[in-house]
Order: C-alpha cells, then sequence, then structure tokens
C-alpha cells in the first residue's frame, strides 16, 4: 500500500513527488523553512489536495476513521484546551489499536506513572512521550513524527530511538528531525528539502557519504564512520 505524492506545489513547496513503499521507512531533513512541516501536513491531510494517494485511493476522498487508519501525524508539540484532561483520556481518544492497551503503550516508553497525571502538568519531554504512545495506540499505516526528539533528555531519547527503530512497532514511520545523529542511526530513507525543493532522495548510506554531506552542508557535518558530527 503506497503512499504517493504528485507533483504538488503551495507557496512554500515546489513540484514534489516521491513514493513511499508500505512498511518502508523515511526521514525528511532540511534546513528551518525548508517546508518540512507543511510536507508532513499535506502528506496526513491536514492541508488538503488531491496529489496524495494511498493504495491508489485520493486521501482527500477518505473521511473520519477511513483517514484515521490510514494515516497519523505527531506534532512535534502537545496542544490541549482541556486543562483537565488527564493522560488516560488524552490518550483513549487515539486508540484505534485495540489489541495493545493504554498502560501497555505508557510502560513501552517509561511513563506508566504518568498515567492518571494532568495533561497540563507535563513537562515539554514527557508531552513529547505521551504524544508518541498516542502514535502506538492509533497504530496508522503511516504515521508522521514531527521532531520527535527536540525536547527529550539522553535517556528519554534512547527510548524513543529504541522504539522508532523497531521494525515490529507501526507500520510505516515518517521522522522529521533536525537531529542529524538519529537520522544516520535509524538507517532510514532520507529526503532532504531545500527552500521547498527535493534536493536529495535515496538511501540513508548514499545520503551520508561525506561528499554528499560536503554537497548539502558545506563542509559543516562530518561523517566519522560511526556518528556524525557538525564541525564547530
Amino acid at each position: 500500500m503506497p503512499l504517493h505524492i504528485t507533483d504538488y506545489s503551495d507557496e512554500i513547496l515546489h513540484n514534489i513527488s516521491f513514493r513511499l513503499e508500505a512498511g518502508s521507512h523515511l526521514c525528511i531533513l532540511g534546513a528551518n523553512g525548508a517546508g518540512k512541516t507543511t510536507l508532513a501536513k499535506v502528506l496526513c491531510g491536514l492541508i488538503d489536495t488531491k496529489a496524495v494517494t494511498i493504495d491508489g485511493k485520493l486521501l482527500h476522498d477518505l473521511h473520519g476513521t477511513a483517514r484515521a487508519k490510514v494515516v497519523n501525524y505527531i506534532p512535534a508539540k502537545l496542544e490541549i484546551f482541556d486543562t483537565h484532561m488527564s493522560v488516560e483520556e488524552l490518550l483513549a481518544l487515539s486508540h484505534f489499536d485495540t489489541a495493545l492497551h493504554i498502560g501497555d503503550a505508557l510502560e513501552r516508553l517509561q511513563i506508566a506513572h504518568l498515567q492518571e497525571h494532568p495533561c497540563r502538568t507535563l513537562s515539554s519531554g514527557e508531552s513529547q512521550l505521551v504524544l508518541t504512545a498516542s502514535a502506538l495506540l492509533h497504530n496508522a499505516r503511516y504515521t508522521l513524527f514531527d521532531e520527535p526528539t527536540a525536547n527529550l533528555d539522553p535517556m528519554r531519547m534512547r527510548t524513543l530511538f529504541a522504539l522508532l527503530s523497531d521494525e515490529h512497532v507501526l507500520k510505516s514511520k515518517i521522522v522529521i528531525t533536525h537531529n542529524l545523529e538519529l537520522a544516520f542511526k535509524l538507517g532510514f530513507d532520507i529526503l532532504y528539502l531545500e527552500e521547498g525543493r527535493i534536493r536529495f532522495y535515496g538511501s540513508a548510506e548514499r545520503f551520508f557519504a561525506q561528499s554528499q554531506l560536503d554537497a548539502l552542508y558545506h563542509g559543516s557535518v562530518k561523517n566519522l564512520g560511526d556518528h556524525v558530527v557538525v564541525s564547530l
């Protein structure tokens, strides 16, 4: 069941076309303002278009539960307007995969102690992990994560990396990130945006070749073999 976008353009993105096969994973990279979050919103239908298809069906024509089953967007920040809602109540709204219990999803992310906590009391890192728990409970065919490690301390980042790198967790993962080390270690295919255009789309091995990094980052990123680092 491929996800396919064909010749999409707006005021930010220009002639975007690519195909992601079911069961495949992708990291979307690029500088601030390159259009990464806009692309994610297009791919999940938050920006309406007829350029996106899943298994040959227009995402535009899917509504409600039908759309929820195929694609899910996890934003960079948890925004909630009900100040009394608990973590458990919030996650119940995402509980499409009835084979997984809310407590099990929280345990997987090592935040089971937060189950009864009001969402308004969560730290930014805790909120990020609760959003990730919602992705597990939703279990759409394609899950898009927007900067999933942005607010995490090193130990929680390791927890999230273990989840994202587990082939048995979620069907197809699309990860927007500025964290090149995360993208390098995940080994997903890479789509690199520059000023709203696709500058690179291919394997992580090709992307992290030093010659390719030099072309895109002008000498500011070095591949050390086991790690990639910013050359300060």
